[in-house]
């Protein structure tokens, strides 16, 4: 039998294990997408996996699976649920942690807490602007001579016809930030679903995210996270959302990120760089799989 609980950040939702249950599968994504399933597992958006260390540069180490068995670089909300676990099993008990991810180390300071909700201000680096390196971005940058600006760059949709402006952010996971007027003016999943699997373009796939600005401190997004499809939060996108709208101009460095499961509050800080996040992770159950 295999310890887990499940939690969730504004219904983004994560099954955390300790890395010491897992040490005899033979496959961790094939496991990810067993317990995933949402008919014949757990169901949840990826698992968290986390492991102690010696403190050195971090407390914990935390690996994000997706349900499609790859590996995220980071994830707000599942880092987020990670550390709810440790404090709900009493693992910490220190107001501030460092946890080492796939894209570096974060840190995560406890704000508030009652039985079953945890609230957690992030540190999560700095974002980065420059496409992947492939033969096609090689292209558009060195031959056409153009670069990605506030407005990003021109995104050709051939199957649609439709050419999409799009800014690319890396903040440990790649994402694309489209700007609509109003999400029903195209269909954003199918969009989603096939910018996430431009490989010529991305070649680990990418998050997607569609912003609505509201005003300089408000954005609403919809989100298609590579890996798990159409979610109802995520802190990649964002904070991804609350970088692009910024740097376009469009709001200030603090906004309100409003996703359909809730909102989360979003900081680039000017002064050096850094991306901090504002959310909760809720605790849904905690279980036993039996393999």
């Amino acid at each position: 039998m295999i310890f887990f609980c499940k939690f969730h950040g504004f219904g983004n939702d994560y099954i955390v294990f300790e890395a010491d249950q897992l040490k005899n599968l033979s496959s961790l994504g094939e496991f990810s997408k067993q317990v995933c399933h949402r008919n014949t597992g757990i169901g949840g958006d990826g698992i968290v996996v986390l492991e102690k260390l010696d403190g050195n540069s971090a407390e914990y180490s935390c690996r994000i699976i997706n349900p499609d068995s790859s590996e995220a670089g980071f994830s707000g909300n599942g880092t987020r649920c990670a550390v709810a676990y440790l404090f709900h099993k009493n693992l910490w008990r220190e107001k501030s942690l460092k946890l080492e991810t796939k894209s570096g180390t974060k840190t995560y300071e406890l704000l508030e807490r009652n039985e079953k909700t945890f609230w957690f201000r992030a540190e999560v680096g700095k974002p980065k602007f420059d496409l992947p390196e492939t033969e096609l971005s090689k292209f558009f940058l060195e031959e056409v001579g153009k670069s990605q600006n506030a407005e990003g760059f021109a995104l050709m949709m051939p199957d649609e016809a439709t050419i999409i402006n799009c800014t690319f952010v890396d903040i440990g996971n790649p994402v694309a930030v489209i700007f609509l007027e109003d999400f029903d003016q195209i269909n954003w999943r199918q969009f989603g679903s096939k910018i996430e699997n431009l490989t010529e373009i991305f070649p680990e796939r990418t998050n997607v995210v569609f912003v609505k600005v509201l005003d300089t401190e408000n954005i609403e997004i919809r989100i298609w996270e590579r890996g798990a499809g159409e979610t109802s939060s995520s802190g990649t996108c964002s904070i991804a959302a609350a970088v692009a709208s910024a740097s376009a101009g469009k709001t200030n460095r603090k906004v309100s990120v409003h996703a359909q499961g809730g909102t989360t509050e979003a900081v680039w800080r000017e002064e050096d760089d850094e991306m901090l996040i504002t959310g909760r992770a809720d605790l849904a159950f905690c279980g036993e799989w039996i393999e």
